[in-house]
């Protein structure tokens, strides 16, 4: 490993040569890579911008999260889940998973470092990794560069949150909460809240604020897939999984909606309308993830949880929609979404290969990892 050092006012910089790949993420994703490429014996480092592993799950997940599909899908590679472990593990029973995943194969990931840059070196036939570490010593941050030959990207769909803009949200006045901080309906109790999106994230949150006694109004502003979790005590997955074995896609997502039409109803009569696109094609397409109903349908029905149109503006305490209504409402979360940070630090100008994880791995975690080549 070869170093050098810059002695700046503000920035110190180091420069190390890695003798294999440098993984960027220590989610589930990057955590499945080390392990693969601890057991054939090839170097590797994986950088991690939070404290932790798996931060998405740690940091930015809601109590009652559990896994949407069975755990025989979930586990990484050559480490399977406990057998105490429910079907549908908690979301601490899954991070306990993921720590003792990096225990049993001795990764370490170097935490508190982010990627500023990432860039291709033809010349040299190498890939020049920057990145700031936080909490290093000295006045400022440690500026590192890392020289490699692989670089792999696992950092997820999921890395930065989605705040739309809405007109007159500065003068609402009220909470303002995006999915990634809510934690429980506790502290909205008796409360009016406007839930913005209607996928996993905004259908469960509105279930979880109803079993506090809160009244959630949501807002459904495109169509969406809602499937049921099981059909005849098996996973709606497994059974999507057995047919990709037989049955093309298209065949597939024609089953799919008239088990859905079967088992819940007419979910169009509640505002609910579907994607003309199946939801494994438009998976594959626009990577999109069908609802998974754990119960949000049953408080939709009844009128627990209201289905409300986009939004046209935001006032003190009011929300105006845009059929006209106009509610008022005490809080406010945006269940708005996620995206990948990947294109602000990656620099590519030439091709690059996508490995995927398996198909499970995406519908799941909402994250994919990315082997680029050169």
């Amino acid at each position: 490993m070869l170093q050098s050092l810059d002695c700046g006012t503000f920035f110190s910089r180091r420069c190390i040569w890695v003798n294999g790949p440098v993984i960027v993420g220590a989610g589930p994703s990057g955590l499945a890579v080390g392990a693969g490429l601890k057991q054939q014996g090839v170097p590797f480092i994986i950088l991690e911008r939070a404290n932790c592993i798996a931060s998405l799950w740690q940091n930015r997940t809601y109590d009652r999260l559990k896994l949407h599909l069975p755990k025989q899908f979930c586990q990484l590679p050559n480490f399977p889940f406990p057998e105490e472990f429910p079907e549908y593990p908690t979301k601490h029973q899954f991070i306990t998973y993921l720590e003792s995943y990096a225990r049993h194969f001795d990764i370490s990931p170097n935490f508190n470092e982010t990627v500023q840059s990432a860039k291709y070196d033809e010349t040299f036939g190498l890939w020049r990794v920057r990145t700031v570490l936080a909490g290093g010593p000295g006045p400022g941050h440690v500026e590192v560069e890392y020289i490699c030959r692989w670089l792999v990207v696992a950092s997820g769909e999921n890395a930065e949150k989605v705040v739309p803009e809405f007109e007159g949200l500065e003068s609402f006045g009220g909470d303002i909460t995006h999915a990634c901080d809510y934690k429980s309906g506790e502290n909205f109790r008796g409360k009016r809240v406007l839930v913005v999106g209607c996928g996993n994230s905004g259908m469960e949150v509105s279930f979880d604020l109803c079993n506090h006694n809160a009244r959630p109004s949501m807002v459904v502003r495109s169509s969406v897939h809602v499937l049921p979790r099981e059909v005849l005590g098996k996973s709606t997955f497994e059974l999507a999984i057995f047919m990709m074995k037989w049955l093309p896609l298209w065949l597939i997502d024609k089953i799919l909606i008239f088990l859905a039409w079967l088992i819940l109803g007419n979910v169009e009569k509640y505002g609910l309308k579907r994607p003309k696109i199946g939801p494994l094609q438009l998976k594959n397409a626009a990577g999109k993830t069908p609802v998974l109903d754990i119960g949000a349908l049953s408080k939709i029905r009844s009128g627990e949880i209201k289905v409300v149109t986009g939004i046209k503006k935001f006032s003190s305490g009011r929300v105006e929609l845009l059929d006209g209504e106009v509610l008022n409402i005490d809080s406010v979360i945006l269940a708005t979404g996620y995206r990948s940070n990947v294109p602000f630090w990656l620099k590519v100008k030439h091709r690059v290969f996508d490995v995927f994880l398996p198909l499970s791995q995406m519908f799941l975690l909402g994250s994919s990892c990315y082997v680029t080549f050169q």
